[in-house]
């Protein structure tokens, strides 16, 4: 099996929250999942730092207004309730 956190082991995975749940997204199979596109053309949602309404296009992505970073994990991006913010500050890897 795997190694993608979701088979026991008690670290992260698909069904983890906040933060966690975002960076398990983004480094999920080696970075492969995180600029994916949601099925169906992504999630209306507002974002959780700031209130602006915006479409999670991809697995992981921000806010356009204030950068708040955002993500759901494939088997739970059916529903915008799914949707985990990292929390205000929060950076991706490449945005530090």
């Amino acid at each position: 099996m795997g190694s993608c956190g979701s088979c026991g082991n008690g670290g992260a995975g698909p069904f983890s929250e906040g933060r966690e749940l975002v960076e398990f997204v983004y480094h999920a199979h080696g970075g492969a999942i995180k600029d994916q596109p949601i099925p169906g053309g992504g999630l209306e949602t507002t974002c959780r730092g700031c209130g602006e309404a915006f479409t999670l296009k991809t697995f992981v992505g921000k806010c356009p207004k204030c950068g708040g970073v955002h993500a759901v994990s494939p088997p739970r991006s059916d529903s915008e309730g799914n949707i985990q913010f990292a929390g205000a500050g929060y950076r991706l890897p490449e945005d530090r």
